[in-house]
């Protein structure tokens, strides 16, 4: 199968652990920043770093941008820069461009270019902070879908000294076991009904948000 390849466009603190992620799962990573700083704290992590200006067209084309499988655009803090990079991915004819955006105005105008995806990461962690805090037994929580959720939940009581088959998620929890959190806080997705459930350890599930309350109260 071959590499998919994307090129990140902003390597501050969000885009560069973008980067790194993407080439941790084997990703071929371009990074392109127009700071000296951050491209020399990139380019060991990636397959190529490189300093251009996202408002020099003919340097951004010498990149090969067109080729890549996705875009991610880090920079939010510029708008004029972010709005550049979005055009230009998008003109190129990238298939898939994720981008950051500051606040929702900026949001609404990235959205307007035709990205695919707009995040703001500040937002969202302090949404899922929040959802956590209210819940009190959600250790992570992520949107598949505007209905769809894979929460972590640390092993229940009742769940103590059982395998996993022995519990029937989803008769119980309308819920679906995808990975498990050992005792030494690895993650391990293949996973079996003979694993057992120890003090220490929390399972992933997939749910449906109707249903998180189900999981968590019982």
């Amino acid at each position: 199968m071959d590499k998919k390849s994307y090129a990140v466009i902003g390597v501050g603190r969000f885009g560069a652990a973008v980067a790194e992620e993407l080439s941790k799962v084997g990703a071929e990573v371009l990074a392109v920043d127009v700071d000296d700083e951050r491209i020399h704290k990139i380019a060991p992590i990636v397959d190529c770093a490189a300093k251009v200006d996202v408002c020099d067209t003919e340097m951004m084309d010498s990149l090969g941008i067109a080729n890549m499988d996705g875009v991610v655009i880090g920079m939010a803090g510029t708008l004029d820069a972010s709005i550049m990079a979005a055009l230009y991915a998008k003109e190129s004819g990238v298939p898939y461009i994720l981008a950051k955006a500051r606040d929702a105005t900026h949001a609404k105008i990235l959205e307007k270019i035709g990205v695919d995806k707009v995040v703001i990461p500040e937002k969202e962690t302090g949404i899922r902070i929040a959802r956590g805090m209210m819940s009190g037994e959600i250790l992570d929580f992520v949107e598949l879908s505007d209905r769809i959720r894979i929460i972590e939940i640390p092993v229940k009581k009742e769940w103590l000294d059982k395998k996993l088959s022995q519990i029937n998620f989803k008769k119980m929890y309308s819920a679906g076991v995808v990975a498990v959190r050992g005792e030494d806080g690895e993650v391990e997705t293949d996973i079996d009904g003979d694993i057992a459930f120890k003090e220490g350890m929390s399972v992933y599930v997939t749910i449906d948000r109707n249903n998180i309350a189900k999981i968590i109260n019982k």
